[in-house]
């Protein structure tokens, strides 16, 4: 006899990550496992693919246990991405009624959005349509970000990982840097608008015989040039080589970007950042003159899954699964949350959250986690990130690359 479950649809958008594939493997898992649908769709290039009807069926493609399996240590998105904003429905009624009769039409029972700011943005927007005009259509969100900036979240899936390679990068910069007996800096300058999470995460490659990053700088401090330059200067007495870790989205005592680059904003109306470790390269070379080079790792930390976390990968299944669990409960208009019970040791649990209470915000690094002189972080942090970026996973290889889902339907 034929199922009555209804189907239900999934979709990624935002930033890639190393464990978006894993939470996207979490819900089939679950999904499968309980037959909680009769057919599972993903839609193609996030919302804007859904608008051009770009559904494809996740029920065949995943229905063995080893292609699951490959993608849960897939990086980036399967399903691809956008950048587009859904209006509101005042702004755009008939872009809704498209969506809900899409849905209908698929005869979508469940829908789940993984991503980051932004998406919680269209869950909330699609939840509270639904219930204003009487969908039975549940929907959940689902977090994801290297950023690690959703409220109430106690972290994001994918920025165990990004934090994992950039505290891995620094490690292996300071190898690269010791080797020379000359005053050196070398400013490494990573991913982060307005919260520094992973930029605090360079401080993770410390250990008994490497103290850099010896100066990090963070959104949520204005970097004044006479203090940075005076800081410099300091550590020259001490040591030989300096390196600095800096966000891209550091900002001066003027409250601007640094690396602002001219009126350029992006889909969501985000101010274009470009180059932050260069404004540092050239005051160093200007009020000091030493040896001095940058190093932007832009976006290499988004998909490296090579050297992802296994807590990362294995704590993204668990969300993606818990998901599933709370819609097939009734629950509609939420994200499901990381809740953690302790550091040491490690555990979390899987809670839902309002989504209205995280769409459209963002989560800082507490003050009291930036040291007094706003150029590092505290053993608070430390105590914090180090457990995310614990274990690894066995990847496959194949002619010494590694072996990942075939992404054609994106090309």
């Amino acid at each position: 006899m034929k199922n009555t479950n209804g189907n239900c649809l999934i979709g990624q958008s935002g930033g890639p990550t190393v464990a978006i594939n894993a939470t996207l493997c979490g819900v089939l898992n679950r999904a499968m496992e309980t037959n909680a649908y009769d057919t599972i769709y993903g839609m193609v290039n996030g919302i804007e693919g859904l608008l051009q009807d770009k559904i494809i069926n996740l029920s065949e493609i995943f229905g063995s246990q080893a292609e699951r399996e490959k993608l849960q240590t897939t990086p980036a998105m399967y399903l691809g991405s956008c950048r587009f904003k859904l209006p509101s429905p005042e702004e755009c009624p008939d872009t809704y009624a498209k969506i809900f009769d899409i849905f209908k039409e698929h005869n979508i029972t469940s829908f789940f959005y993984i991503g980051g700011n932004d998406s919680m943005d269209t869950v909330l927007k699609l939840s509270n349509y639904a219930k204003e005009h009487g969908h039975s259509v549940q929907v959940m969100g689902i977090p994801k970000t290297i950023d690690n900036d959703l409220p109430i979240t106690d972290h994001t899936p994918g920025y165990g990982s990004a934090a994992k390679y950039v505290a891995t990068s620094l490690l292996e910069i300071a190898h690269d840097t010791y080797i020379y007996n000359m005053p050196s800096v070398t400013i490494v300058e990573i991913m982060g608008r307005n919260a520094g999470w992973l930029t605090a995460a360079a401080a993770l490659a410390r250990n008994e015989y490497n103290s850099s990053p010896d100066l990090i700088y963070l959104p949520e401090v204005k970097l004044c040039r006479e203090t940075f330059i005076k800081d410099v200067k300091e550590l020259q007495k001490k040591r030989e080589n300096i390196i600095i870790a800096v966000s891209e989205g550091v900002k001066g005592v003027d409250g601007d970007y640094l690396s602002a680059s001219g009126d350029a904003v992006d889909s969501f109306g985000h101010k274009a950042l470009s180059g932050a470790a260069t404004v540092l390269e050239d005051w160093i070379k200007a009020d000091i003159g030493c040896k001095t080079r940058s190093v932007i790792l832009n976006v290499l930390q988004r998909s490296a899954a090579y050297i992802c976390s296994a807590t990362d990968i294995k704590e993204s299944l668990m969300i993606g699964s818990a998901a599933v669990d709370a819609v097939k409960d009734g629950i509609t208009g939420k994200m499901v949350c990381y809740k953690r019970i302790s550091n040491d040791p490690y555990k979390v649990e899987i809670i839902t959250a309002d989504v209205d209470g995280i769409a459209n915000a963002e989560k800082m690094i507490p003050k009291e986690w930036i040291t007094d002189d706003q150029s590092d972080v505290t053993q608070n942090f430390i105590d914090y990130a180090r457990p995310l970026i614990e274990g690894e996973m066995k990847i496959p290889f194949k002619n010494g690359l590694p072996q990942y889902c075939d992404i054609k339907h994106l090309q």
